[in-house]
């Protein structure tokens, strides 16, 4: 379960995806004055650098954030991921990506708080480095699915909560659906994404059912994939399932998703999906 270090992995093809929706939930946060809540239930260290010995090993990041890096033009939906990306990365050469806490810590005003848990002792420390001295960011060495019951409902009425565990548990789909089912009921005007990785077709709708049978009323997914499905249970796609998503969301990432597909997948393969999985676009 401590296994896992994001570092092997930062920038990759789900990266972009998942940053690029957490990005837009958290602009329309910030369409109004007061504060919101975020909490990160699996932080990871907050910031990677692309060419230690992790990064390194799979170069994942050269099909996912690289390709990005190089254009010279981004849909608008992707101008603000991007800000965050060269904020790491001033003199213009990709070295450093931020994760998901440091890309929120980019938009903060002066009102919001932001929880992160983490298991991992080492991804602990980092946050901590990174985050030292600013008191509206706490750190907690805890399960994030704890996570979900501790510090739920929070004080104020808005937020975002984020969950992209590792998925190196046989039952880690069953553990989300099921947490996410009890803290929507713990904080139903909260918005919460959950992230999963795609091997198989079949494991990923069984997840999306699953995700239905909860009760929870308004459910909008979005998948990319980006190579075909194989027999060797590798990461072919990623999606993501959003509780209460934004006004809009479901339009803007109807414009980019196809985009991503064709940018990250320049062979054409895999695909892209986007579904309301319950309720209605507002």
């Amino acid at each position: 379960m401590l296994s896992y270090r994001h570092g092997f992995h930062a920038g990759n093809f789900a990266d972009v995806l998942k940053h690029a929706v957490l990005t837009q939930i958290v602009r329309s946060l910030l369409r109004k004055p007061a504060p919101f809540f975020y909490l990160d239930t699996h932080a990871g260290a907050g910031r990677y650098d692309l060419e230690s010995a992790m990064a390194k090993q799979n170069r994942e990041h050269r099909s996912g954030i690289e390709r990005l890096w190089k254009l010279p033009s981004v849909p608008p939906e992707l101008e603000d991921y991007l800000a965050t990306v060269r904020m790491l990365n001033p003199g213009g050469r990709l070295r450093f990506y931020p994760g998901s806490p440091l890309i929120v810590r980019h938009f903060l005003r002066g009102g919001e708080r932001m929880v992160l848990c983490e298991l991992h002792g080492t991804e602990v420390l980092s946050l901590r480095s990174l985050f030292a001295g600013e008191r509206r960011i706490t750190v907690h060495p805890t399960d994030g699915y704890q996570g979900l019951k501790a510090f739920l409902p929070p004080p104020e009425r808005r937020g975002l909560v984020l969950c992209d565990p590792s998925f190196e548990l046989r039952n880690e789909r069953e553990r989300m659906t099921e947490a996410a089912a009890g803290a929507w009921k713990r904080w139903p005007t909260g918005i919460f994404a959950y992230w999963y990785p795609i091997q198989d077709r079949r494991t990923a709708d069984r997840l999306r059912r699953k995700f239905r049978q909860t009760g929870i009323d308004r459910l909008l997914a979005m998948e990319l994939s980006v190579l075909p499905e194989s027999g060797d249970k590798r990461m072919n796609g990623s999606g993501m399932i959003v509780i209460n998503p934004p006004w809009r969301l479901d339009e803007h990432m109807k414009t980019l998703l196809p985009w991503l597909h064709t940018t990250l997948s320049p062979e054409g393969e895999g695909g892209w999906r986007l579904e309301w999985l319950a309720g209605e676009p507002d």
